[in-house]
């Protein structure tokens, strides 16, 4: 059995991190099998679940705790482990790409670089970092991947991207997980205390800058005025939190949204759900979409932002971030009405379902490694 070393931040449940684990539960691990490299030492909520699937983690020192002591944990960590043959860096930006320089001083032969978003957020140096990196990255990457073409040309060099020279690798989800079902949306109704007849927009997404929380909770605030019967569902945790629930508190409408934290469960969520609202800043492609139209929702989201490659069924409509939350809030009401179907065939047909996406990177690590 040969292994791969995924070079991630930490396992906890974001956009990449949910793709990971869709790959890693649908490769034959007979054959091919996943070793973590993290940035932390605390435990995240993938971790059981790969060590169960014969997964080893490494945890090494974060740039936090200073470049020289995470450029030394790599050189420790790669002096120790050069057997590997394939490694594979998932990023946001090209702001962090030590791993691959050090992999490449130790002989690892094949480095993947792996693009997942659009832009880069963060202060103007990060954006400066990213720009010199993209000078340099073929020199320590030997493949590169992307979400999407859009992310595939922001994340690259304009060389490698007029050449070609990317994969694109759809940020495939379990498909069938999704599908529409009357029974458990009644049931998980009933644990969250939601009228049958209400209206229910959903979100899922890490309270971070790039998600708009702020805006969404307006756009909220309008359609609650002109739908009293309406609750908002937000799956999710993170830095922001605090600020989102004060917001909520400030408008008076803490009773009508409900903050579910991380759930293990979200494809169950989605049934609760009657729109899906997403009005991100920017995103390598945003696998929730793709996960609630699996589900059957009609979703609203960001234009110029969110790469149309998403809109796999065309329950997907992009709207304007300069429009007003009035705005917004029209049109999700006015496409309120709909009987929600299986789109699973779509999913497949456009190529997000992981079984054929796992198979796919399955073969080409094994073609590298032989």
């Amino acid at each position: 059995m040969d292994r791969v070393l995924q070079i991630v931040g930490a396992m906890n449940r974001g956009g990449i991190e949910t793709f990971l684990m869709n790959l890693y539960r649908n490769i034959d691990r007979s054959k091919i099998q996943f070793d973590f490299l993290v940035h932390t030492d605390s435990e995240s909520a993938y971790d059981e679940e790969i060590r169960e699937l014969g997964g080893r983690i490494f945890p090494i020192k974060p740039r936090r705790d200073g470049i020289l002591n995470n450029r030394k944990s790599l050189e420790e960590f790669f002096k120790a482990h050069n057997d590997y043959k394939v490694v594979h860096q998932h990023l946001s930006s090209l702001t962090y790409i030590e791993p691959l320089k050090i992999a490449k001083k130790y002989g690892i032969p094949y480095r993947v670089v792996h693009g997942h978003n659009i832009r880069q957020g963060g202060s103007s140096v990060h954006r400066y970092v990213h720009w010199l990196n993209q000078l340099f990255v073929e020199s320590y990457a030997t493949d590169f991947f992307a979400c999407s073409d859009l992310s595939a040309k922001w994340t690259y060099p304009e060389r490698i991207y007029k050449k070609n020279k990317f994969k694109i690798v759809n940020n495939a989800i379990e498909s069938e997980k999704f599908k529409f079902n009357g029974k458990v949306r009644k049931e998980m109704r009933s644990v969250f205390g939601i009228a049958e007849d209400a209206f229910v927009v959903g979100h899922v997404g890490r309270f971070h800058p790039q998600k708009n929380h702020d805006f969404l909770i307006d756009i909220f605030r309008e359609i609650h005025t002109k739908n009293n019967n309406s609750v908002l569902l937000l799956v999710g945790d993170g830095v922001l939190r605090s600020q989102i629930e004060k917001k909520i508190s400030d408008i008076g409408l803490t009773e009508n949204v409900i903050f579910t934290g991380v759930r293990k469960d979200v494809e169950t969520i989605f049934q609760v759900m009657d729109a899906f609202v997403f009005p991100s800043l920017y995103e390598g492609l945003g696998i929730v979409l793709v996960e609630a139209q699996a589900a059957g929702l009609k979703c609203f989201t960001s234009n110029k932002v969110v790469p149309k490659d998403v809109n796999v069924t065309g329950l997907v409509r992009f709207l304007d971030l300069n429009k007003a939350p009035t705005y917004w809030a029209y049109e999700i009401l006015r496409n309120s009405s709909y009987l929600r179907g299986s789109t699973t065939e779509d999913i497949k047909k456009y190529g997000y379902d992981i079984y054929y996406v796992a198979q796919d990177i399955q073969e080409w690590y094994v073609s590298k490694i032989n």
